[in-house]
């Protein structure tokens, strides 16, 4: 995936599952495979992958918990999710490996970018942490579906 894979003008991205959490929200693929992981679901191979993606996630790029720990507080930030900048190529180009996992697993996954998801809370180089609009769709938001059936953006 490149950046010019990217839909328009879009400024972020999210790649989350297709249905709402029971907190009403839609999950990110890192939820989602951290889950799995969580209920013994991966394969050895599929378990090496997950645990070598999030380690070098969690070298290369800042966890918003780490800096501001009430960032995901369900009372002060209620629904607060992250997307990705557009701009963090090298991060996003490590997501097809997660969507091939769970999509494995027959969990349904879509790419929505937006140029205002909501009301940013976090920000760094490389992502924000917003409080969705109160709206089902992101202002500026294309969906780009990314389900078991469907091969991820290359």
């Amino acid at each position: 995936m490149s950046e010019g894979d990217l839909v328009g003008e879009s400024l972020y991205v999210r790649f989350q599952g297709t249905r709402r959490s029971p907190r009403g929200h839609f999950p990110g693929i890192f939820a989602l495979a951290n889950g799995l992981a969580r209920e013994g679901r991966l394969s050895a191979e599929q378990y090496r992958f997950w645990r070598a993606g999030n380690d070098w996630y969690d070298a290369h790029y800042t966890n918003p918990s780490h800096v501001d720990p009430t960032v995901y507080d369900r009372d002060l930030n209620p629904g607060a999710v992250a997307w990705f900048k557009t701009s963090a190529v090298r991060l996003i180009e490590r997501v097809d490996g997660y969507l091939e996992l769970l999509a494995a697993h027959d969990v349904d996954c879509e790419r929505v970018e937006s140029t205002d998801p909501g009301k940013i809370i976090y920000e760094d180089d490389e992502q924000v942490v917003v409080v969705p609009w109160q709206s089902d769709s992101p202002r500026g938001m294309v969906r780009q579906p990314n389900g078991p059936e469907e091969t991820p953006p290359a």
